[in-house]
């Protein structure tokens, strides 16, 4: 006869604090003349939806891209999808007015808002634009309302940094920049999105639901190159 009150005692139940790494390294980034230093992790932690620990080859793509071309930056009112760490957007400070950070994950967002404090202290001369971060879940019109509530005047750039790694989170994507492109109307934003070739199925839904959603997408010319030992690329995206 089996005793069930003894499966159930062999039964471990692990809390979710079980697979998070939050072992963050203070790290040194170098873009061109501009040193960036922030928190992150090295590896990956167990699970969880955590990939924004880290930092991704496409960041380093834009990041390059960005301090080559700075003065797209100047003066702009920038938001970030899927900042994960900020790397982006803490170059992106030292050119911009403004910009916005956003991710969707809690655990994510607090490591995210340190690095923020870390880089928007007044000791730190580098940072000039104001430095927010807000929870954003693609797709959900809500988040998205507030935010451009919080921004009446939207953005002028939407930036994102190797983002596009499930399937289904891709036309979520979409409908969100479609949201932010339409706030500022055609011909007022755009978005820069570092774009890294992982399945071909990926590149082709990248392509497809850009057309979908009524938006023109350019390769950069020349910024198609390898990240490690994957192929990145920088494309353009607008409404036509």
């Amino acid at each position: 006869m089996v005793n069930h009150e003894e499966e159930e005692e062999d039964i471990v139940w692990l809390d979710e604090s079980f697979f998070i790494n939050d072992n963050y390294q203070l790290t040194s980034f170098t873009f061109g003349s501009h040193v960036l230093q922030l928190y992150c992790l090295h590896s990956a932690s167990t699970d969880f939806d955590l990939t924004g620990q880290l930092v991704w080859p496409g960041a380093m793509l834009l990041n390059d891209y960005l301090s080559k071309n700075a003065e797209m930056l100047r003066g702009c009112s920038v938001i970030e999808l899927g900042s994960g760490v900020g790397i982006t957007g803490m170059l992106c400070s030292r050119f911009c007015r403004q910009i916005l950070l956003t991710d969707h994950n809690e655990e994510v967002l607090k490591i995210l808002r340190r690095n923020i404090e870390l880089n928007a202290s007044s000791e730190n001369p580098s940072c000039c634009a104001a430095l927010e971060a807000e929870k954003l879940e693609w797709g959900n019109s809500d988040q998205i309302n507030r935010i451009l509530h919080k921004y009446p005047g939207g953005f002028e750039l939407i930036l994102g940094a190797d983002i596009c790694f499930q399937q289904s989170s891709v036309p979520l994507l979409f409908d969100t920049v479609e949201q932010l492109l339409k706030n500022r109307g055609r011909g007022h934003c755009k978005f820069i999105l570092a774009y890294v070739s992982r399945a071909k199925m990926m590149d082709l839904m990248v392509i497809s639901e850009a057309t979908r959603h009524g938006m023109l997408i350019n390769e950069v010319a020349g910024t198609r190159s390898m990240v490690g030992n994957l192929e990145g690329v920088i494309f353009e995206i607008t409404l036509c």
